[in-house]
């Protein structure tokens, strides 16, 4: 069938062809499919390319043949081990056309010195015309040597050791960025973002929990951050999901202005300062999905309960709200046995529609209860609430009690209520 089809159709169709494998493969059909080696667009070295390897030839050679066959390759993807030199003869070749660069660097532990070439971050430099750099296991502990990537727009880093200086200058040297990403990334204390055209970006700092974070990204629109214990946003109006935790420290400060824009907000982590909590709701008062599992207040090392909130004043200074995820130690503030003393007797709650609670113990088990009630009884739109019941460490007949509550509410309001 191929046969029958003209030399152009078969270059177009096999330049589609990205798996390095693959590839390989179909230049050993026909002198006719080989000559469609240099059409091709993309390659994709997967990580087990060169297992079952036994010539003498160096993988990195055999790389750079087949990229040397290419006429203008636009992405390249190398899971497979490779040397600074390697990518350097690489890019020599292809720099220029390329568009999208994927390269599992594993340096994460190099010694490297002088005698054993070019840095692999610095040989990146040579794709100067880039749109899309994502790079997995990254040693990034001295500054790289990058001119501007004045058409970088995607930038991921997964899996870094890194330092400030280092880190800066790689922010630095790709100025118009709109999606940035940094995962699973150590060592770094304080970053200092200045992007104007960012969008979205994803950040996750690992290690102690004490990272501080200053943004400044006027068309933000996506934030989510991992690890850092003060973070300031220095403009905020177009934000609309915005996601913090700190799995590991504290959440001392936290700056945004007023999130006017906000649709989505998660706040989660073992301990935050309950000025930042406050803040946060405060700020927040549009937000239409609110996604909190924070279990400890407390400024300093002591850990302490959430303080009362009242019911009423919550709903009422969040009245957009439709979905609430709500966990531990947020449940346990909105049960006190003020919260819902003084209800005016037109007080609803405009348009919640589905509320998750995450309950773990039976303290306090009549006003869980009333609270609980109190979602019907005022959410008039509510078409969904699930409560999950977590381990109670409580050996007492009161968690049974509590339990044989719950379930009897459940079945009361079956067609709204479910346990899990």
């Amino acid at each position: 069938m191929m046969d029958s089809l003209p030399d152009a159709i078969v270059n177009y169709i096999l330049s589609y062809n990205n798996n390095a494998r693959d590839v390989a493969v179909c230049n050993c059909v026909s002198k006719r499919w080989k000559d469609s080696m240099p059409f091709i667009r993309s390659l994709y070295f997967p990580r087990s390319s060169f297992d079952n390897h036994t010539g003498q030839e160096h993988p990195d050679n055999i790389v750079w043949k087949m990229i040397s066959s290419i006429v203008q390759l636009e992405e390249l993807v190398v899971y497979t081990p490779f040397s600074g030199a390697g990518l350097a003869l690489w890019l020599s070749h292809a720099g220029s056309s390329l568009r999208h660069l994927e390269l599992r660097m594993d340096n994460l532990v190099e010694n490297q010195t002088c005698n054993e070439g070019p840095s692999k971050l610095d040989c990146i430099n040579a794709a100067k015309n880039l749109e899309s750099l994502k790079l997995w296991g990254v040693l990034m502990t001295h500054p790289p040597r990058w001119d501007a990537f004045q058409k970088l727009w995607n930038l991921e880093i997964v899996g870094a050791r890194m330092e400030d200086p280092a880190l800066s200058a790689a922010l630095r040297a790709c100025p118009n960025l709109t999606n940035l990403l940094l995962l699973g990334c150590e060592g770094v204390i304080s970053v200092s973002i200045d992007l104007p055209h960012l969008q979205q970006c994803k950040l996750d700092f690992y290690g102690l929990g004490n990272c501080s974070l200053s943004l400044t990204s006027p068309k933000i629109e996506i934030l989510e951050v991992q690890g850092c214990s003060w973070i300031r946003v220095c403009e905020s109006n177009c934000l609309k999901n915005l996601s913090i935790a700190n799995n590991a420290g504290r959440v001392y400060m936290v700056d945004f202005g007023k999130l006017e824009a906000l649709e989505f907000l998660s706040i989660r982590g073992v301990q935050w300062c309950w000025d930042a909590i406050s803040n946060m709701l405060k700020w927040a008062s549009d937000v239409k999905h609110l996604y909190m599992k924070v279990e400890f207040t407390g400024d300093y090392e002591a850990l302490q309960p959430f303080p009362e909130i009242d019911f009423v004043e919550f709903f009422n200074s969040h009245p957009k709200l439709l979905k609430f995820d709500i966990h531990g130690a947020m449940f346990a503030a909105l049960c006190q046995k003020n919260s819902l003393k003084h209800v005016d007797s037109g007080f609803v709650i405009p348009c919640l529609e589905e509320v998750m609670v995450a309950v773990r113990s039976p303290l306090n088990a009549e006003q869980k209860m009333s609270t609980l009630e109190s979602f019907l009884r005022y959410g008039k739109n509510l078409k969904r609430m699930v409560i999950k019941i977590l381990q109670m460490k409580s050996s007492h007949s009161s968690a049974d009690d509590f339990f044989d509550e719950v379930y009897r509410f459940s079945r009361m309001n079956d067609d709204i209520v479910r346990i899990e």
